[in-house]
C-alpha cells in the first residue's frame, strides 16, 4: 500500500482516488489547479463540422451552457476514453475517443474529416499544452476555438500537506501534465520543501507531464506506456515495490 498525492482538479481526483483505494492504496487529494466554468462563453452559431474536447473539464462546461442542446447532435472527438465518457455524460450522443493525446486527436480527426471547409468547435480551457490549429492544418482543416473554462492554479499547499510532506508520510505523487507538474514544483518550493519531494515516487502521464520534475531532481520517475488513466493506474501497480524500495 502506499500514500500518494493526487494535484489534479479536484473532480478528476476524486475519480482516480477510488480507483486507488481499490487498488488498496490511500490517496490524499491536493490539487494544485482549480476549474471555474465560464458561463458567458459565446459560442457562434456556425456551422461546424464536428466539435473537439481534449479535457473532461470542457465537457463538464458545456453541460451547463445554454448553447449545449444546439451542439448535442454534432460529432464529437475526444482526446480519450475519460474525456469521451464525460461528453456521453453531457448529452452528445455521437462520440469518437483518439484513445490517447493530441497529436492521437488529430489524425483521428483528419482521418474522418480531412478537407471539411466548415471549421470545427474547439471547446478549450485557457491554458493549451498543443497547438491543436496547428495539428489540423496539414488536414486542410480549420478551428474556431472557445474557452469554456479557467484552470487557476495554487499557490502553496494546505498546512497539512506541507507539515505531512515534510515528516515523510507520503510515498508518491500522480503527475497528469506538465503545468500541474509545474504548480507542484511552485508549491513545494513555497513550503521548502525540496528535499521531502525529490524522495517521491513520482507517476507521469507523459514525458512531457514529467519535465518539470529535473528542477528537484528525485531519484524514482516513472512515465506510463499510453497518456490514459488506465495506464496510470498501470504505472502505479508496477511501480509500487520499486517505490517502496526507493530510499
Amino acid at each position: 500500500m502506499m500514500r500518494l498525492l493526487l494535484t489534479r482538479p479536484r473532480f478528476e481526483a476524486e475519480r482516480t482516488a477510488d480507483a486507488l483505494r481499490s487498488m488498496g492504496h490511500e490517496p490524499v487529494l491536493a490539487p494544485v489547479l482549480e476549474i471555474e466554468n465560464i458561463g458567458d462563453a459565446v459560442i457562434g452559431s456556425g456551422p461546424f463540422a464536428a466539435l473537439l474536447m481534449t479535457s473532461g473539464n470542457a465537457a463538464r462546461a458545456i453541460a451547463e451552457h445554454p448553447a449545449r442542446s444546439a451542439l448535442a447532435a454534432l460529432d464529437c472527438f475526444a482526446v480519450g476514453s475519460q474525456t469521451a465518457a464525460t461528453a456521453r455524460l453531457a448529452g452528445f450522443a455521437n462520440v469518437y475517443s483518439a484513445n490517447g493525446d493530441g497529436g492521437d486527436l488529430a489524425r483521428l480527426i483528419g482521418d474522418r474529416l480531412r478537407g471539411r471547409s466548415a471549421p470545427l468547435l474547439y471547446l478549450a480551457g485557457d491554458d493549451r499544452a498543443r497547438d491543436m490549429a496547428a495539428e489540423l492544418a496539414p488536414h486542410g482543416l480549420r478551428l474556431e476555438i472557445v474557452v469554456v473554462y479557467r484552470a487557476r492554479a495554487a499557490r502553496n499547499f494546505e498546512s497539512s500537506i506541507v507539515a505531512a510532506l515534510k515528516a515523510g508520510q507520503f510515498d508518491g505523487v500522480l503527475h497528469y501534465s506538465r503545468r500541474s507538474t509545474a504548480i507542484f514544483i511552485d508549491c513545494v518550493r513555497a513550503a521548502q520543501a525540496e528535499a521531502a519531494a525529490a524522495r517521491l515516487a513520482h507517476f507521469c502521464l507523459s514525458a512531457r507531464a514529467a519535465e518539470p520534475l529535473s528542477a528537484i531532481n528525485p531519484g524514482f520517475i516513472r512515465v506510463a506506456q499510453s497518456p490514459d488513466e488506465a495506464a496510470m493506474l498501470a504505472l502505479v501497480s508496477k511501480g509500487q515495490v520499486a517505490a517502496m524500495r526507493h530510499p
